[in-house]
């Protein structure tokens, strides 16, 4: 039984006296606390697809802290999984897609690739997402058709074939996305890890949802900590439920240079600049020094971005 399923069943188990409930626990804690949570090894996910809403911040502060070994588990990757690459804290790789783009490939995870410093496990699109399904639902493999004829089942040692037991129809099958810890970049969320998000919402935010529930383990990065009595006014658009969240860190502008629904867009001129710097690496090594070594935490990483940048960038409140 997982952690979050006990603590679902000891609170139905438990008889309402008519008392107020115990008073719950902060979930509060630092982005270096929150990264620190995670350790060298670890089987890690990060919320966000593409170009949009990853938790740059604690990527960023995971290379801060020189994380290494990671298998990192995704659909659409991109600039997060990238830097992490350039900066030697990725052992493995199990995702669809890693690229920045309309601004092309991912510079150091092809670098890496070619060099033979990745192992890399590909799957479709279709069959990356349903891995983090198989996961919430509890399953250890899933089975699929689209994988047959295709060069995912030569180089994936991961995926498998067999014969269904009831058809006898030949089938491919992967292994669950397997989790250890899920990291998720939000636009508001209490001090309890409860996560809220507009009702016209797109792909990440929904998929986010998905990825919390397929792992006991979760952190959450926030625009914003509102209250929980915003929360409560707001129940319909909770996404993820604070009784699945470990720990929920404050980190404005946390997914910057990504997009963040309602609160900026993205960043060309700093992906412009990456992408300049991740050419080789000794440039990406300058830019890690500039961008991520150098400053000491988020509020000195987003003083390198002048207000005057950040005018043009943001688009709102964020409020729902």
């Amino acid at each position: 039984m997982s952690r979050t399923t006990r603590q679902l069943a000891s609170s139905i188990r438990r008889p309402w006296t008519g008392e107020s409930p115990e008073p719950r626990t902060s979930k509060l804690v630092s982005l270096r606390e929150a990264a620190a949570l995670v350790p060298d090894r670890c089987r890690i996910a990060f919320g966000g697809q593409s170009v949009y809403q990853h938790p740059m911040a604690f990527v960023r502060e995971l290379a801060r802290q020189r994380r290494r070994e990671l298998t990192v588990i995704g659909v659409l990757n991109g600039p997060e999984l990238d830097l992490l690459v350039g900066a030697g804290a990725v052992a493995v790789v199990e995702t669809s897609y890693v690229g920045l783009e309309q601004f092309g490939l991912a510079p150091n995870y092809r670098r890496a690739v070619e060099a033979g410093r990745l192992k890399v496990h590909d799957y479709s699109e279709v069959v990356a997402f349903d891995r983090f399904r198989a996961s919430e639902a509890g399953w250890t493999f899933l089975p699929v058709y689209s994988l047959a004829g295709s060069d995912v089942m030569t180089g994936n040692t991961n995926a498998r074939e067999m014969t269904c037991p009831f058809t006898g129809t030949p089938l491919q099958v992967v292994p669950a996305a397997n989790v250890d810890v899920v990291v998720v970049h939000v636009g508001l969320a209490d001090e309890y890890g409860n996560v809220l998000a507009p009702a016209s919402r797109l792909v990440p935010q929904t998929f986010d949802g998905v990825m919390a529930r397929a792992s006991d383990r979760v952190i959450v990065t926030a625009e914003r900590i509102v209250s929980n009595q915003f929360v409560r006014q707001h129940a319909d658009l909770t996404v993820i439920s604070g009784l699945r969240v470990e720990a929920v860190a404050h980190a404005p502008r946390g997914a910057h240079p990504c997009h963040s629904l309602g609160f900026y867009q993205l960043d060309v001129d700093h992906f412009e600049r990456y992408l300049a710097a991740s050419r080789s690496a000794e440039d990406f090594h300058a830019y890690l020094e500039t961008y991520v070594y150098g400053p000491a935490d988020n509020d000195a990483y987003l003083d390198l971005t002048p207000a005057s940048r950040w005018a043009t960038l943001e688009t709102g409140t964020g409020l729902l």
